[in-house]
């Protein structure tokens, strides 16, 4: 039994280390960030002086900033946004307007 686990074990020791094969597909970025397009009542993007764009790590960050700054981009100018990771629209257009009950 000795035999057997000395043997063996000298291979699995000396076994080469796993190589990371794995390379994104051309134009994509290891990690997609997320950020908000601004736009006006007609869809048209928009820019808002007071809140220029930001890239977030997560879609929680993205959503907890544009909660903190949505007034401020209505007052700029801004009816709506709309949430990105990288290029793929997400959801959106997101109204800026209080719902009216």
């Amino acid at each position: 039994m000795r035999v057997f686990a000395r043997r063996y074990s000298r291979h699995m020791t000396n076994a080469p280390e796993p190589s990371n094969t794995f390379t994104p597909a051309a134009g994509a970025s290891p990690q997609q960030t997320w950020w908000w397009r601004l736009e006006d009542a007609s869809g048209q993007e928009v820019s808002v002086d007071e809140v220029s764009r930001q890239d977030f790590p997560s879609q929680s960050d993205a959503e907890s900033w544009v909660g903190e700054v949505w007034q401020d981009m209505l007052e700029g100018g801004a009816e709506a946004v709309t949430l990105f990771e990288g290029e793929r629209e997400v959801y959106g257009p997101m109204s800026l307007r209080p719902a009216v009950s």
